[in-house]
């Protein structure tokens, strides 16, 4: 066996060639897809691969009695496994005879592995050679290999005589930066001949021709063993190489540029001194050789184990890691390639046998992949295209990738190859140019008519024509051996109809296949041409690729090799979606954010898909399936206890109305310990259910039992103590608010606006209901707010009531709960009454107390919906609401009508009015407008009933004009009492008040049905109205008559004591006073019964006016006596606000007229008074009116 198959052909030509025969007849030689042996064979010379392969066939190799491993030291994979399947076969077949060879193999080493085999040296005939080490020091200074290379180079020209030179560098790079310097020298009769593996065929074939001067080959080390090339008689070595090496963590191919072994640099020194004396430049110290491993590395210990543990798993081998390697492979390295197999579905765990676990079986795929000569990785991509219907296409990829590229690049004329390669490439897919090559030059041998055309096609794209005639035959060979295998496919390769276009069914079938094999090649841009690789890896498109200057977001390489850095080589643009049914087993599944989704009604989660690392999707999904037990206690916590469903079903509305009356009790209650908690819930479910996460699987349990009575919680369930009987009954379901009951609404929401009690209003009884009933708020709080208000008193009124607590209780258990009175008006008075101490009703703050102990009035419309609310009395009023919306606006305009009789009907207490945006609660009325009378409606009742009763005098006074005419005649005043009228605007002014008076007090009724209307008309008929207003008038002629004999009464004492400025400064204090008793519009102002006082009035000021001017100081004194009493109403009167309860405005007002009354039993006391009165009497009062709101 040989190592490469050029040493193959070479061998074999030289050996028939001494026979003095061609090659097929007694030697053969085989190599990959070519063989020339035959029936007359004995002597047959192959790759080390063959011999593999056909150990596959013949496991005893029945077919030699002698092999020969030659180039041993070379250590391939191949030849590793050779090495130990043979030394398994010694044992079997005692007639074989293996003979290993090397010139520089470790014969220890391998005698020991072959139990004690005798080593046998034949010793070359060479010349003698001369090895010199040069070192940066010894030219004195730091130079790059490159440089000192060619520095040893000057060095032979100089000093020794002419001979052909060898010099050995690591890199491609390095070989063409080494010709180029040495052309630069120009040294005399030589020729640059550079030599590495992608070089063309021809350009080879220039080391092995003679040169007309001196050869300098500038050579990788494929000049080590593989070709000798005759005439060398000095070798420079660098002492490097660039070297395979795999990397399973990473899994990745570098290829790092290394110090060879001594053995490596022996065979360099070998090359030279076999024409004359040789002399071997080393650059590097003799130290440096020294401390250098006396042999390379084998490969196994380097490489990916996939390919060779695959055909021991054929070869029923056994476990790789009892294989009898010369060097047995690391374990980490084992476990790569038995991964990668995995992954590629070529194996699958064994079941154990004879108690050993670890064992692995082939799959039908893995069965054949083991058959193709190929790459586990090209085989897998193969099989999968032929599922996918593009066989020949990834047929013709995977021959491609068997080969070295074909694309040449002189270095002369790099440009003009970028420039002709151009016309090959995908924008999306290095792969799909390899197809396009392919197609091309294929059209192109069908067109040309002889192969020199072909190959001129060739030169002018820069394609090799020798490799593009071995893709041809390495994809015919694949062809073939599928075929014997049964895997054909009658569609052709095609080229592609459209470069780049990922979505095309062929672009996807392809590259899918091609995934298969590279899936773990897969990345995703990071940056401009950085992609994030698997494994944590950072990657570059190799700068050669199509795809390096706009590449796709999702790539997949064919291999990753790291040199200089990590590089993707042969890529191709992917879509994403397609990488999880690929990987479907290597795909990783992580699930974040598991929640319930009501509009799926079901658990779900966020599942992230990844893929060696990378994500390759995120989407949510059912999360019941992924963990039962996590997803049942989401869904009992969400849809079940939180009711976050779409609807209800039966035993979730009764549990949630059980649970309802619970917290309805603790509102009320204002505490959190009765309900017992989500825990006691979660279990109760638990208990019931098993694994239910989604309201399908619920439904399905349901109908499974049968009912869901299971599933019914009963208030013992809920109930985490019994509360107190005599506790609820102080927080009633409803207070008593006049002769009305208002529902009680609790809710314990602190810092909350509904928190507290809410007392629940009906619009329409809104203006009627009394808000003193409402600071009382229930039994449950007062003693908390009584304490309450005493603590938020001022300082000097709260310290006589200290200790709080003890007074708080004695005013709860004695003071009477009195609704129709307000809270602080109690409190004063029975703080007065009991503790002799004076708290004037002002000074109690509700605004300083907690929003839970101040009632919150919600005024409601017939359906229940909350109109306006507040903690303030005054949201009972229409003036506390918001104003009203266009939409009702509008609505009210549609259905009002004008209307000049009763011809609607029954006036309904409210309708609802049709809006755009939604159905208004509105209030009827009859209103009067400028224009004439309208049936409208209000969206507050008492503004409605306000306008509806002077909307049924304006219609009722239409059809009495005549009777109106004649009343106004009645009304109308002497003309004797035009002088007395010019205070109050005239005679005519007064009559029309007094008929306004008169119709108003008659007319503005509340009449709301038709029937009621037309017999209050019939009424009016029948009694007629003639008499109307006499009272009024006489009353009003008397005022009149007073209020003139009070002015000239004292403008004759003014007369009178023409230089008494303290008389004039009084009288006309008692002007003053008498304006504002009788003021312009006093006839609307006072009832009747008011005005027949008013004269009493005038005329008690015209006595004391009359007894101020006889006695002034006396006046004075009687005047200290009313005058606190008038300050102390004054001072009322400027503290009244809107909120000021009516009981305290009618208080007032009494306490005006009581004044009145005091001041005549001081100033005219021969006048009787209309009530007893006295300073006792106001102080009286005064008091309870300080303990008003």
């Amino acid at each position: 066996t040989q190592p490469r198959r050029i040493a193959a052909l070479t061998v074999g030509r030289r050996i028939a060639e001494e026979l003095g025969e061609p090659v097929g007849q007694t030697v053969g030689v085989k190599i990959r897809f070519q063989d020339s042996s035959g029936v007359h064979t004995r002597v047959k010379l192959m790759t080390d691969g063959i011999l593999l392969a056909e150990a596959q066939s013949d496991r005893f190799l029945n077919q030699y009695d002698t092999i020969i491993v030659d180039e041993a030291h070379e250590r391939s994979l191949n030849i590793d496994f050779i090495l130990g399947l043979l030394k398994q076969l010694l044992r079997k077949r005692r007639d074989l005879k293996v003979i290993v060879t090397s010139a520089t193999i470790d014969t220890e080493k391998f005698s020991r592995a072959f139990g004690d085999a005798p080593v046998i040296e034949v010793s070359g005939r060479m010349y003698p050679v001369e090895t010199r080490y040069i070192t940066a020091t010894d030219n004195g200074e730091e130079a790059t290999h490159v440089e000192q290379a060619v520095k040893a180079l000057d060095q032979l020209y100089r000093t020794r005589p002419r001979g052909d030179i060898l010099i050995f560098m690591p890199t491609e790079q390095d070989i063409r930066d080494t010709c180029e310097l040495i052309q630069g020298r120009r040294y005399p009769a030589s020729e640059v001949i550079p030599l590495f593996a992608r070089l063309s065929a021809a350009e080879q074939q220039r080391v092995f021709q003679p040169a007309s001067g001196v050869k300098i080959v500038v050579a990788t080390n494929v000049a080590e063993t593989s070709i000798t090339i005759a005439g060398i008689r000095y070798v420079i070595d660098t002492g490097l190489a660039r070297i395979s090496q795999y990397a399973p963590r990473t899994r990745t191919n570098t290829l790092p540029v290394v110090p060879i072994s001594q053995s490596s640099a022996d065979q360099r020194q070998g090359r030279c001194g076999r024409v004359a004396d040789g002399i071997c430049l080393r650059l590097y110290s003799e130290e440096d050789y020294d401390q250098r491993p006396k042999y390379t590395p084998p490969e196994i210990l380097r490489a990916n184990l996939a390919e060779v543990i695959l055909r021991m798993i054929a070869l029923r081998l056994g476990d790789v890691a009892q294989f009898p390697f010369i060097d047995p492979p690391a374990t980490r390295s084992i476990q790569d390639g038995t991964q990668l197999l995995l992954e590629l579905g070529a194996i699958v765990p064994a079941a154990p046998k004879h108690g050993q676990a670890g064992r692995f079986a082939l799959t039908d795929k893995g069965r054949l992949m083991a058959k193709l000569p190929l790459d586990p990785r090209l085989a897998c991509m193969l099989l999968e295209a032929h599922a996918r219907d593009c066989l020949h296409d990834v047929a013709v990829i995977a021959a491609a990738l068997s080969i070295q590229d074909p694309r040449e690049r002189p270095a002369e004329r790099q440009a003009d190859a970028d420039a002709a390669h151009a016309t090959f490439a995908d924008p999306a897919s290095d792969f799909i140019t390899l197809l396009n090559i392919w197609h091309r030059y294929d059209r192109s041998a069908a067109e040309r008519t002889s192969w020199q055309q072909v190959k001129q096609f060739c030169r002018t794209h820069f394609l090799s024509f020798r490799r593009m005639r071995e893709w041809r035959d390495v994809y015919r060979q694949i062809i073939e051996e599928l075929e014997e295998h049964g895997i054909r496919s009658e569609r052709p390769s095609q080229a592609p109809a459209e470069p780049g276009d990922i979505g095309h069914s062929g672009y996807a079938a392809i590259h899918q296949a091609i995934l298969s094999g590279f899936l773990s090649n897969i990345a995703v841009k990071k940056e401009r041409q950085i992609f994030q690789a698997s494994h944590n890896r950072l990657a570059m498109i190799f700068p050669g690729s199509g795809l390096f200057k706009n590449p796709g977001q999702w790539i997949v390489a064919a291999e990753m090799v790291e040199t200089s850095r990590l590089f993707a080589r042969s890529v191709a643009v992917i879509d994403p979606g397609w990488l999880e049914a690929i990987g479907k087993e290597q795909c990783r599944y992580a699930y974040f954010d598991p929640h319930w989704e009501r509009r799926r009604e079901a658990v779900v989660a966020t599942e992230q898909v990844s893929l060696y690392g990378l994500i390759i999707d995120r989407r949510t999904r059912p999360y019941g399936p992924v963990d039962p037990v996590e997803a049942t206690d989401i869904f009992i916590r969400q849809a079940l206890i939180a009711a976050d469903v779409k609807k209800l079903l039966p035993f979730m509305q009764h549990n949630r109305d059980v649970i309802a009356q619970i917290e309805a009790m603790e509102d009320r209650l204002r505490r959190r310990d009765l309900l017992v908690d989500d825990a006691v819930l979660l279990r109760f479910y638990q208990e019931r259910l098993g694994h239910v996460y989604d309201v399908r699987g619920l439904k399905s349990k349901i109908a499974q039992t049968g009912s869901d009575a299971f599933l019914r919680l009963r208030t013992e369930d809920l109930l985490a103590q019994q509360p107190d009987k005599d506790s609820l009954a102080q927080y009633p379901e409803c207070i008593a608010a006049g002769d009305r009951q208002l529902a009680c609404n609790y809710r314990f929401t602190p810092g909350k606006e509904t928190d507290g009690v809410t007392i629940l209003v009906p619009e329409e009884s809104a203006a009627n209901v009394p808000a003193e009933s409402f600071q009382w708020l229930v039994p449950g709080l007062l003693k908390e707010k009584i304490a309450a208000l005493i603590k938020a008193l001022p300082k000097e009124l709260r310290k006589q009531l200290v200790p709080v607590n003890d007074t708080v209780q004695v005013i709860v258990e004695k003071m009477p709960i009195q609704r129709d009175i307000h809270l602080a008006t109690a409190l004063s008075r029975f703080i007065r009454q009991h503790l002799g101490v004076a708290i004037p009703a002002s000074a109690w703050n509700e605004a300083l107390l907690p929003e839970h102990l101040r009632m919150r009035i919600a005024v409601t419309d017939h359906q229940g919906r909350v109109l306006r609310a507040g903690r303030d009395a005054a949201v009972l009023q229409s003036g506390t609401a918001v104003a009203l919306p266009d939409d009702f606006e509008q609505a009210r305009r549609r259905w009002e009508r004008p209307v000049t009789q009763w011809d609607f009907g029954d006036l309904a207490e409210s309708v609802t009015l049709g809006g755009r945006a939604r159905p208004w609660t509105a209030y009827p009325a009859l209103e009067k407008r400028t224009q004439g009378i309208v049936l409208t409606a209000f969206a507050d009742p008492a503004v409605a009933r306000r306008v509806h009763r002077r909307g049924v005098r304006a219609l009722i006074q239409s059809g009495l004009a005549s009777d109106i005419k004649f009343l106004k005649k009645n009304l109308a005043l002497p003309f004797a009492a035009e002088t007395q009228s010019r205070y109050f605007g005239g005679r005519t002014a007064l009559e029309e008040q007094l008929l306004d008076c008169v119709l108003e007090e008659h007319l503005a009724q509340d009449i709301r049905t038709s029937e009621a209307f037309d017999a209050f008309l019939e009424k009016l008929h029948t009694q007629g109205i003639a008499a109307w207003g006499r009272s009024r008038r006489d009353a009003l002629l008397e005022v009149l008559d007073a209020y003139q004999s009070a002015r000239m009464h004292l403008v004759d004492i003014e007369k009178a004591h023409p230089r008494n400025a303290p008389l004039h400064a009084l009288l006309n204090d008692l002007r003053a006073g008498m304006q504002r008793l009788v003021p312009e519009r006093f006839v609307a102002l006072y009832a009747v019964e008011r005005l027949g006082h008013l004269p009493r009035y005038l005329r008690a000021m015209c006595l004391r006016a009359g007894r101020a001017a006889i006695d002034l100081e006396k006046d004075r004194a009687k005047a200290q006596r009313i005058a606190p009493y008038a300050k102390h109403m004054e001072e009322l009167i400027t503290a009244l606000t809107p909120q000021s309860s009516p009981r305290k405005r009618q208080a007032l007002e009494d306490f005006f007229w009581m004044l009145e009354e005091f001041s005549i039993s001081l100033f005219a006391p021969e006048i009787k008074t209309a009530l007893p009165v006295s300073a006792k009497r106001l102080d009286s009062l005064l008091q309870e009116i300080r303990d008003l709101v």
